[in-house]
């Protein structure tokens, strides 16, 4: 047995058992790939996948459980290759943040600002994607660190951890008749709402405050973007329910904001990466960057905002 023939075991994994698919991307014709999957069944003494034909169906019971190992041995070699370029230049390399926009816009330009600093030389690429699709692109070795609130559920493949918390907001247009008023949900869910798309920026937390109080959500506009829902606030569409992050004193002046910390249980945005994984060591310094970078003052107060108006975020 060889690494070829393992390689090969890994990628028809990845392609869905198409030999045809595999030679492409090992550059060699399919008869190849063929052949020394046949060399490795002979040597093993047993088919390892089922076959209708040429095709291959799928593993056999031995396959399938020679692909765990195989899986572990790609990641071996995945972590020889980040630790080799490590150790011998670690000024150089690129860095892939899978998160959501929210995030991507409100929270990581502190700390990929401080990373910059220390590693000019690194390039970041920063994949936006909804919350469900961001573990995904962990798994599929498309992302170093995955950050975002919701989806972050156990997983053992993972290493999850909190990054910060923070607290809804609602945003009404100046001369609202909320401003003033204690909020309580029963006298919110009187006005148009408008927040988040369900699975993003802590929707579920919204929904577990209103539900705890017997009061059914009515949103009457949903997006995955808080710049989109402050936009139809200011059209006169209803209240905009959310991240305190997300309000902007300057370009926000328009709106006030009113803090819900005492209505909806705080969010918690955690970010993510793979448990096996080698971390570089500018990947673990930005890491660092996203632990340090929690205790700034999110939502200072606008010159419109009274003192109860304003919303401090830890």
């Amino acid at each position: 047995m060889n690494l070829n023939q393992l390689e090969i075991m890994y990628l028809l994994q990845k392609t869905g058992y198409n030999l045809s698919k595999v030679a492409a991307k090992m550059n060699v014709v399919q008869s190849a790939v063929s052949r020394q999957l046949i060399m490795l069944e002979d040597e093993i003494g047993t088919p390892l996948f089922e076959r209708h034909g040429k095709r291959l169906l799928g593993p056999t019971p031995l396959g399938a459980r020679i692909l765990e190992e195989v899986t572990f041995l790609n990641q071996a070699k995945r972590n020889i290759r980040a630790l080799a370029d490590d150790f011998l230049d670690n000024r150089n390399g690129m860095l892939h943040i899978a998160t959501t926009h929210t995030q991507a816009k409100y929270f990581l330009p502190t700390p990929i600002s401080r990373f910059r600093e220390k590693y000019p030389g690194i390039k970041i690429y920063i994949e936006q994607s909804s919350p469900g699709n961001l573990i995904n692109l962990l798994h599929h070795h498309k992302a170093d660190i995955a950050i975002c609130t919701e989806s972050m559920n156990d997983d053992e493949k993972l290493v999850i951890k909190p990054c910060y918390q923070w607290h809804h907001i609602v945003v009404v247009p100046k001369g609202h008749p909320l401003i003033g008023e204690d909020i309580t949900l029963e006298r919110l869910a009187t006005f148009p709402i408008l927040t988040y798309s369900q699975g993003f920026t802590g929707r579920s937390n919204i929904e577990k405050a209103f539900d705890n109080k017997g009061i059914e959500l009515d949103v009457t506009l949903a997006a995955a973007d808080s710049d989109v829902i402050k936009t139809y606030v200011r059209l006169g569409f209803g209240v905009g329910i959310i991240a305190g992050t997300s309000y902007e004193p300057v370009i926000d002046a328009d709106l006030v904001a009113l803090d819900l910390a005492h209505l909806i249980p705080p969010s918690t945005t955690k970010f993510a990466y793979l448990k096996q994984s080698y971390l570089p060591s500018y990947a673990r310094y930005f890491v660092e960057q996203l632990q340090t970078s929690i205790k700034r003052d999110l939502f200072p107060c606008g010159e419109s905002a009274s003192k109860d108006q304003c919303l401090l975020t830890h």
